[in-house]
C-alpha cells in the first residue's frame, strides 16, 4: 500500500502522522521525529544533540542502562535515537505481537530517561574516544574543514559529533535542558509502518503524546554559503592528499526545478563510474580512485560538494582538473547520450530504492517534510523521463556559482 498522511488530535494539537500498512512480515516499525532539533541546534555547544542521542540510549533511570538493554532484548524490541542536521529521531521496532509492550518502554524513556551523572560520564567517555580516533582519519577532518569554510561563522560549520573540547565541555544541566526544549510535541512528526492496526496504534500514540511537554515549535533557518573562494591546507603525516571542494548552490528544496538537479549532479558526480569528474580524473588522467560531487538541498542549507583522495605529488593537477571538468560542465553542458543514460539508470533502479519499508516511510516523510506532497517521488520520474537536453542545459547554464571552489585539503 501506498503512504497515507493521517492526523492525530490530542491536547489540542494536530500532529503528522505518516502511515504505511504491510502485512507480508508481522514486524512495526514507529518513528517519533522531531524537527529542527538536529545539529542544527548546537548552538551552545557542538556536539550536544548527538551526545543527548546517545544519552538516550541508557535506558531509564528506574532500569538503568543494562537491564532496560535486557527487557528490550528478551522481545526482540528494538529502540533507538539519532540526529541529522534538522531533526533528532527516536525509532521502535519489533514484532506486531510485542508492539503494546514496545511502546510501553517507548514511553518509559520519554517520561524517565537515565539523565544521571554517570550516564553522562559513560556516553562523554565514549565520544571522546570516537573523537580522538577520527582525528587520524583525515576523510573526516577535511570534511569538517570544508564546513568551516563554507558555513563560516554559523552552527553549521562545527562537526554534529562536536570536538574533544566541546565534549569535554557538556555537563548533565546541558543535556536536561536540550531535551527539554527539543523532544516536545509541538516539533513532532510521527511516522509508523507494517503489520499494525492504524485506528488503535493512534490511540496509543496520542497517550505517549499527552505525556510529552509541549514545547514550542520553531522555523528551520536557512544558512547561506560563503561566496568567498576560500583554500585551506592542513599538514598531516599521510600518504596521500585528501582533496574536498565545495560551492553554494542557489536552489531552494522546494524549488521546481529539483529533479532538473538531481540529473545535472549524477551526471557531474555523484554517478560514480561514467560521471564527468570520475572519467576525467581516475579513467583518463588515474589522478585517484574514486572522486565524487554532489548537491546539498535541504531547509537550512544549499550547497555544492565533492572529494577525492590523489598522490601528494599530483595534488595540483587533481585541483587543476577538477576546476577545469566543472567549468566546462557549466559552460557546455551534457550531451544527449549522458542524459539518456542517465534517465535509464534513475528510472530503472527505482525499484531498489523502495524495497524495504524503512526506504518508502523515509521518502514519504522527506516528501511532506519538504511541502512536497506524498507522491511526488512519482512525478519526479516522469518529470526526469520527459526532461529534453536543452531545458537540462538551460538549468547547468544558469548555476555557474557551483565554479566558485573553495578547498580544505588535507596533505603531508
Amino acid at each position: 500500500m501506498a503512504a497515507t498522511l493521517e492526523y492525530i488530535h490530542t491536547n489540542g494539537m494536530k500532529i503528522p502522522l505518516i502511515f504505511e500498512n504491510d502485512k507480508r512480515l508481522p514486524l512495526v516499525t514507529m518513528q517519533f521525529v522531531f524537527t529542527n532539533s538536529g545539529s542544527i541546534a548546537d548552538v551552545d555547544k557542538a556536539g550536544l544533540a548527538k551526545f543527548s542521542a546517545k544519552v538516550m540510549g541508557e535506558g531509564t533511570k528506574k532500569l538503568g542502562s543494562s537491564a532496560f538493554a535486557e527487557a528490550l532484548e528478551s522481545k526482540a524490541i528494538h529502540i533507538s535515537s539519532s540526529t541529522g542536521v534538522e531533526t533528532y529521531v527516536m525509532e521502535l521496532g519489533c514484532l506486531s505481537e510485542e508492539f503494546d509492550v514496545g511502546l510501553k518502554y517507548f514511553a518509559e524513556l520519554l517520561e524517565d530517561p537515565n539523565l544521571t551523572k554517570e550516564a553522562i560520564k559513560n556516553v562523554k567517555t565514549r565520544t571522546l574516544g570516537a573523537l580522538s580516533r577520527k582525528e587520524n582519519d583525515y576523510d573526516y577532518v577535511a570534511s569538517n574543514e570544508l564546513k568551516s569554510l563554507l558555513f563560516k561563522g554559523s552552527v553549521l560549520a562545527q562537526p554534529s559529533s562536536g570536538t574533544l573540547e566541546s565534549v569535554q565541555s557538556i555537563q548533565l544541566q546541558d543535556v536536561k535542558k536540550f531535551l527539554k526544549e527539543h523532544i516536545v510535541s509541538s516539533k513532532l512528526i510521527v511516522v509508523i509502518g507494517g503489520d499494525v492496526d492504524l485506528k488503535g496504534a493512534k490511540k496509543k500514540i496520542a497517550k505517549i503524546i499527552d505525556a510529552m511537554p509541549k514545547g514550542k515549535a520553531s522555523e528551520v533557518q536557512h544558512f547561506e554559503v560563503s561566496k568567498e573562494k576560500q583554500e585551506r591546507i592542513l599538514k598531516r603525516d599521510t600518504q596521500q592528499a585528501y582533496i574536498y571542494f565545495g560551492a553554494p548552490y542557489y536552489l531552494n528544496v522546494d524549488s521546481k526545478e529539483y529533479y532538473k538537479s538531481k540529473v545535472a549532479a549524477f551526471i557531474l558526480g555523484a554517478g560514480g563510474f561514467g560521471s564527468r569528474l570520475m572519467e576525467e580524473i581516475r579513467v583518463k588522467r588515474g589522478l585517484a580512485y574514486s572522486a565524487y560531487a554532489r548537491t546539498h538541498i535541504s531547509k537550512s542549507r544549499s550547497y555544492f560538494s565533492g572529494y577525492l583522495q590523489t598522490k601528494l605529488e599530483s595534488l595540483e593537477e587533481a585541483k587543476s582538473t577538477i576546476n577545469e571538468v566543472i567549468a566546462d560542465f557549466v559552460k557546455n553542458g551534457v550531451t544527449q547520450e549522458e542524459l539518456e543514460q542517465t534517465k535509464k539508470f534513475l528510472l530503472g533502479s527505482e525499484p531498489l530504492r523502495v524495497e524495504t519499508m524503512s526506504q518508502r516511510l523515509n521518502r514519504t516523510f522527506m516528501e511532506f517534510y519538504n511541502g512536497r506532497g506524498l507522491g511526488y517521488a512519482a512525478k519526479e520520474l516522469k518529470l526526469i523521463k520527459e526532461l529534453d537536453l536543452e531545458e537540462l542545459n538551460e538549468f547547468i547554464k544558469k548555476h555557474t556559482e557551483i565554479t566558485e571552489l573553495s578547498y580544505a585539503i588535507v596533505t603531508k
